[in-house]
């Protein structure tokens, strides 16, 4: 069985420069900072309109406010910033979430949502510091957090995790349903790496453990940034010849299938089957997987979870 090519993975893509050498210079920011285009970012929603990321001037918006402000780069001489409101601000802008969006968006917007997502969840949920518990404060355009109290610097937390489109020699897939999801949506399997874990043999102890089956081929496939709220996907595929041990684990997965490319077509058209979003790395380890006709087979339900 050939190993499946790359993938092109919606959220992966780089079309920013991220300037890390200006984040420190702060009359550059200030200067910068009124014909900037500043996206707003409350409690998991960006300001939109017709699904489309809204920019406001930052002259618009009053001045540069390094707590809030997150500087994201540049493009095509354009400076980009994120404006990071609390929970309880009322906004006037049409708000959506990433998953509501991420199909309609350019490279560099998509480009540029992912990272201002993941600094806005890592900013919201670290405002002290790990090591004596003391306030932190923004520094470096929103790169760094410095402790008050005993001079630590801190930086965005990223998780790293697998996910693993697994095959039989037959070339079906592998598919299991949570408990906390919809009734007959299907995903592919995934887990967080363990300290010490190699990504490799978290894909083998993470299949073993929720659906049961051995693998005898790895094969990697790409990375994708999932900011929900801060993880790194490395994403595999997977050969088992022992398809007849597939069962769930019963704790978090509760049921699974095997599907070939009729059978997947055949569920769809029924809707005895719900896929995961079309900027998933699962969505899209399935599509290649099935191949010519995936824009159109499978298109019907999808849910994030």
């Amino acid at each position: 069985m050939a190993p499946q090519k790359p993938l092109k993975l919606p959220l992966a893509v780089a079309k920013v420069d991220r300037a890390a050498r200006l984040r420190t210079d702060k009359a550059y920011l200030k200067s910068i900072w009124p014909t900037s285009n500043v996206m707003i970012f409350v409690n998991e929603r960006f300001s939109t309109e017709q699904n489309q990321l809204l920019f406001t001037p930052g002259g618009l918006l009053g001045s540069y406010q390094s707590a809030t402000d997150y500087f994201l780069g540049l493009k095509d001489d354009q400076t980009f910033f994120v404006r990071h409101l609390a929970e309880d601000i009322q906004s006037e802008y049409e708000l959506k979430t990433l998953r509501e969006i991420g199909t309609f968006l350019s490279p560099r917007d998509i480009g540029l949502a992912v990272h201002a997502q993941g600094l806005a969840n890592w900013h919201q949920k670290h405002p002290m510091c790990s090591q004596c518990g003391g306030p932190t404060v923004v520094i470096s355009a929103g790169a760094v957090r410095k402790c008050l109290a005993d001079n630590s610097e801190h930086y965005p937390r990223t998780d790293g995790a697998i996910i693993v489109l697994v095959k039989d020699e037959t070339d079906r897939i592998l598919l299991g349903r949570q408990k906390v999801w919809p009734k007959n949506r299907f995903s592919t399997f995934a887990g967080f790496v363990e300290p010490g874990e190699s990504f490799e043999n978290c894909v083998i102890r993470e299949v073993e453990e929720e659906a049961g089956v051995k693998l005898t081929q790895i094969n990697y496939l790409g990375s994708q940034p999932w900011p929900f709220p801060a993880s790194l996907m490395i994403a595999f595929e997977a050969v088992t010849n022992t398809p007849e041990l597939a069962r769930p684990d019963g704790e978090e997965i509760e049921e699974i299938r095997w599907f070939s490319k009729s059978d997947m077509k055949q569920a769809i058209l029924n809707n005895s089957l719900i896929l995961p979003l079309e900027i998933s790395v699962a969505r899209q380890m399935i599509q290649a997987w099935y191949g010519d006709g995936a824009d159109t087979d499978l298109k019907g339900n999808e849910s994030w979870r």
